[in-house]
């Protein structure tokens, strides 16, 4: 027997319909690349969304076609967000931190139909354009007033506000298939070409659902969230939805995500809930603590995208009273899987034990099953012991990459994440490394990840990386490359002997090399193969 409920479709502009109708003045701010400030409210939000769906139509956008966005976090990316998607074609934000030829490829790849952009990236458009072939216009995402007045596209540039004032904002969204296609995203490719994740409504909706949980990210009305980590990459963790569906004030940061400029933000708009990667909170404690600043509003922050270090949930918490929710998943993830929220009975551990329990990624929100398993497929017990292949499922979950023509990357119904981690009783698991960083010196696993997270913990290291570098006895011995905070003395005999203890003995490096910068890809992770490229003989050599 079936049950007697209604079936109404989860698609992405409801998102929008509901924000409009249940939380139509709360305000959405942002700082733009023109230099200014801009306000308005949900209401506004949704009738220019509308308006841009019409302009799309009258470009002759297609359902199911792609629209490419080139952006930074602002307000006339949220209206395409909706305009796009709610119109039944695809969203497909680009990354700017990618090479041209990268850039180049997805765009073709993805046969996107018109490409918008800010400003700030009429250079790249502009090299960009002259290698691909399938757009045939830009938009420069900006008013009349502000358009470049010289540029390599010609007639291919249109201005986004002319395209708003000649469109009205009456436009009813279509009633789309749930499992039709919403939003793209491609990985960052650090090895081969960039893979195509595309998202469906359902997926996004039923995401944006167990993200915006309280044991989740914890989102609601009452917040004002900042999301420091880019709309372009995995739509912004989601925040853009998750803001529309609770109703909470949005901020937006646009280019200027220093220290400075992301605290004057915060402070100015009373900003609760904000997120990002570690290097970027980097800048913003450096900027608190050099001019004695705290945080009059912001109590929680969301940290994803590479590992947290303890010593950034102490001082985010010890000094500035504001809680780490640190939180791991990736772009086949859509992108959220799990979230370091603390249970009941570890509320009273003692703070050592607590940042324990939070330096790792967390439990799996309700959605994501997950399980580790040995080289033979065999699952592995949680007991926060064993390590193993992490392998994940759930309705937002990739099932194959878009182009792939069947081609499922899938392990008998789990996707394999290409990380290690363990998993301890309550649930909470821990990356210990990716598949491809792991170093396996004389036929044992060693953590990289568990390596470098001590060594940050020392109070003159800013940033540890730890790679595997050729040995002539072991095979592979761990290699630490460190960069000190300026005018630290430190040397490579202190961060060894620092070392001495917190790890197995024959985990520690047998070298320190000090380094003035690491290099850092397009999502704000380390970009280890360029490390293991450059160091990598560094025992064979030295």
């Amino acid at each position: 027997m079936q049950g007697l409920m209604m079936q109404q479709p989860l698609l992405v502009a409801s998102l929008l319909t509901h924000a409009e109708r249940h939380h139509g003045g709360q305000e959405i701010v942002s700082r733009r690349v023109e230099g200014d400030i801009h306000r308005y409210s949900y209401r506004d939000l949704a009738q220019r969304a509308r308006g841009m769906a019409n302009a799309l139509a009258a470009l002759g956008i297609e359902q199911g076609e792609r629209v490419g966005t080139l952006a930074w976090n602002g307000y006339r990316h949220m209206e395409l967000y909706f305009a796009v998607s709610g119109s039944g074609a695809v969203l497909h934000t680009l990354n700017p931190r990618l090479h041209v030829d990268q850039l180049a490829y997805i765009i073709e790849h993805a046969q996107d139909r018109i490409v918008f952009f800010d400003l700030t990236f009429l250079p790249l458009i502009e090299s960009v354009a002259s290698r691909v072939k399938s757009p045939k216009i830009f938009v420069a995402m900006t008013d009349r007033a502000h358009m470049p007045t010289t540029h390599g596209l010609s007639s291919m540039l249109m201005c986004y506000e002319d395209l708003i004032d000649l469109h009205h904002d009456v436009f009813e969204w279509p009633l789309l298939d749930e499992n039709s296609a919403s939003s793209l995203c491609y990985t960052s490719g650090t090895t081969g070409n960039p893979k195509g994740v595309l998202y469906s409504h359902r997926s996004t909706v039923l995401h944006t659902y167990a993200a915006a949980l309280p044991d989740s990210l914890n989102c609601s009305a009452r917040d004002a969230i900042l999301p420091v980590v880019p709309m372009f990459h995995v739509n912004a963790w989601g925040l853009p939805y998750i803001a529309c569906m609770v109703g909470a004030k949005l901020v937006f940061p646009g280019p200027a995500l220093d220290g400075k400029s992301l605290y004057e933000l915060i402070e100015a708009e009373q900003v609760t809930l904000s997120a990002g990667v570690p290097t970027v909170w980097q800048g913003l404690l450096a900027h608190v603590d050099a001019i004695k600043g705290a945080f009059s509003h912001m109590r929680r922050t969301i940290v994803g995208g590479a590992a947290c270090p303890t010593a950034m949930t102490a001082a985010f918490r010890e000094s500035h009273r504001v809680e780490v929710l640190h939180a791991w998943g990736m772009t086949e993830l859509s992108p959220v899987g799990t979230v370091c929220s603390l249970k009941a009975h570890q509320l009273s551990l003692p703070v050592s034990e607590r940042y324990a329990v939070q330096a790792k990624q967390g439990r799996g929100v309700f959605g994501i099953d997950m399980k580790i398993v040995d080289a033979d497929g065999n699952a592995l017990p949680w007991d926060g012991i064993a390590a193993g292949d992490l392998l994940v499922r759930g309705p937002w979950v990739a099932r194959e990459y878009f182009g792939s023509e069947g081609q499922s990357p899938l392990r008998d119904g789990w996707f394999p994440t290409g990380d290690i981690a363990r998993i301890d009783a309550d649930g909470f698991m821990q990356i210990t490394d990716r598949s491809k960083d792991v170093i396996k010196s004389g036929g044992e696993w060693i953590s990289s990840t568990d390596i470098e997270n001590v060594a940050c913990l020392h109070p003159d290291v800013t940033t540890a990386v730890c790679i595997a570098a050729r040995h002539a006895k072991w095979d592979e011995r761990p290699l630490l490359l460190i960069v000190k905070k300026p005018g630290s003395g430190l040397d490579a005999n202190g961060v060894l002997a620092f070392l001495d203890g917190r790890i197995a003995r024959w985990w520690k490096p047998d070298a320190v090399v000090f380094v003035d910068t690491v290099p850092i890809g397009a999502t704000g992770k380390v970009l280890k193969n360029q490390l293991r490229d450059q160091f990598g003989d560094y025992y064979l050599t030295a």
